[in-house]
């Protein structure tokens, strides 16, 4: 059986402890692969790697550091197959969706910020005739880099990236559950030539190998995608070591659907935005609120749409919906169906194990429509993280601004309208860092990513990865 390794100080080298955690397929259920069971040990050597590294990787030129990550992007597109069919089976993910979207953005963000690091400009200002001042962004050092297990190389490469575009060093940890992509990329450091240690990925589970990252006082700041919940463990410890901090965290996103909406449309991209990825994307609409006078019609829409969605092999072509990550996650995922039936909703679609030929101890679970909710239940305030929505009625746009802000969650939202000055409208007072008009999951990589709330601090992407990765420093110089 294949044991994924650390790569520290340019090396593939066995966790200090010698142990290791099981790595689940799951669509069998059965342990294909085993992944590092690192501890603090492991991060220490590689944050005395990345240190030692740092001279070196930020010392080199802007133009040096994009050719390296480029070699590393092509390398990607090399082996996208590979890689896609990897991603596929660590998370359950269907092959189209690994190789359509994940593999290629993976390769995507690493150019992106390949290129964008050779345009950032830093500003100068003439204060009077007596002096000027202008700003140096440097590199702060050692980067913490956690990313979850949703879109593993996708987000993962969405986080180093930028760091070290930026000139920092990394230490990496992706998820436990979803570890094998960024093994695979941790061998295109060296065939890049990455500088030894500038890039460092250590395995392991958040509680042990995570934890050594944020707590060690060597790393300057962290850049964590993941739940709500282990971003405020992070932040409680990170914060009153004055780390830097990035922290892309949890969703409950209403989708709203006015009756002037394109219809066909709107319902196509609602089941889009509610089940892509089996509902495990932070950004999915998992709360649609839908406008009285087109509501039944909506549904039954809606309904029928979900009907033709076929859970099965995520390796079929035919497939748009595998299994979900773990057993434990589609328990947690069913835990709330129950509830949802115990606050008063109906099922209209789903929530069932359905049964895959070849296929009989994955973990499978049907698109889930439930009706008759309240906007304040549980089920409509908790994150579920799977195939679940929930459809509500609303009758005026004041109710239905109330109902989308109603969560302590504020990452994203989609509003279906014909109507221009309702869309500006709706848009403005939506308490999301993200509004899509007319679509879902329309991305520019330009653009600032994050959430309000309790979805997160701070924002990714563009100019504000950049600047997250580095400091300002201002330089004034007296004119004679």
């Amino acid at each position: 059986m294949e044991k994924i390794l650390n790569l520290i100080g340019g090396q593939h080298v066995l966790p200090a402890s010698g142990r290791f955690l099981d790595n689940v397929d799951p669509s069998t259920g059965e342990v294909y692969s085993l992944i590092p069971d690192s501890d603090q040990r492991d991060v220490a050597d590689a944050v005395t790697a990345a240190r030692a590294a740092f001279p070196v990787w930020s010392g080199m030129a802007a133009e040096k550091r994009a050719a390296v990550l480029n070699k590393m992007a092509d390398l990607i597109d090399r082996d996208w197959k590979v890689l896609a069919a990897a991603e596929s089976r660590d998370n359950g993910k269907t092959l189209k969706l690994a190789s359509t979207l994940d593999i290629p953005r993976a390769s995507a963000n690493i150019r992106f910020f390949a290129s964008g690091i050779q345009h950032f400009a830093s500003e100068a200002h003439l204060t009077g005739s007596e002096a000027v001042n202008y700003t140096i962004r440097a590199p702060w050092g050692v980067a913490g880099c956690i990313s979850p297990w949703n879109l593993p190389l996708y987000l993962f490469t969405w986080k180093i990236a930028p760091a070290l575009a930026a000139g920092c060093t990394v230490v990496a940890k992706p998820s436990e559950l979803t570890p094998m992509t960024a093994y695979l990329f941790s061998h295109y450091a060296e065939e890049a030539g990455m500088p030894a240690g500038a890039l460092n990925i250590v395995h392991g589970s958040g509680s042990s190998a995570g934890q050594a990252i944020v707590e060690h006082p060597d790393v300057a700041g962290i850049s964590f995608t993941g739940g709500t919940v282990t971003g405020r463990k992070i932040a409680a410890t990170a914060a009153p070591m004055f780390k830097k901090l990035s922290l892309e965290l949890g969703g409950k996103n209403p989708n709203i659907v006015f009756a002037d909406c394109d219809f066909e449309k709107t319902v196509q991209q609602s089941v889009r935005a509610a089940f892509t990825n089996q509902g495990e994307i932070c950004l999915c609409g998992s709360r649609i609120f839908v406008e009285a006078a087109l509501y039944e019609k909506f549904v039954a829409a809606f309904v029928q749409e979900t009907s033709r969605l076929r859970v099965g092999n995520p390796a079929d072509d035919s497939t748009d919906l595998g299994p979900l990550v773990t057993a434990a996650h589609r328990q947690k995922v069913e835990g709330y169906i129950a509830l949802a039936l115990e606050e008063g909703g109906t099922i209209a679609f789903g929530g069932r194990r359905p049964q895959v030929d070849g296929l009989p101890n994955g973990f499978f679970l049907e698109p889930t429509v439930i009706t008759g909710l309240s906007h304040h239940c549980r089920t409509n305030q908790e994150e579920i993280f799977g195939p679940v929505v929930t459809i509500m009625p609303f009758q005026t746009e004041a109710e239905a601004l109330e109902y989308a802000n109603s969560t302590t969650y504020g990452l994203a939202a989609t509003v279906f309208t014909e109507n221009l000055s309702r869309a500006h409208r709706m848009a403005a007072q939506i308490r999301s860092g993200i509004i899509w008009i007319n679509c879902w999951l329309y991305r520019d990589l330009r653009t600032p990513f994050g959430g309000m709330k309790q979805s997160g601090v701070g924002r990714e992407g563009g100019w504000e990865a950049l600047r997250f990765f580095t400091e300002a420093k201002n330089v004034c110089i007296k004119l004679p």
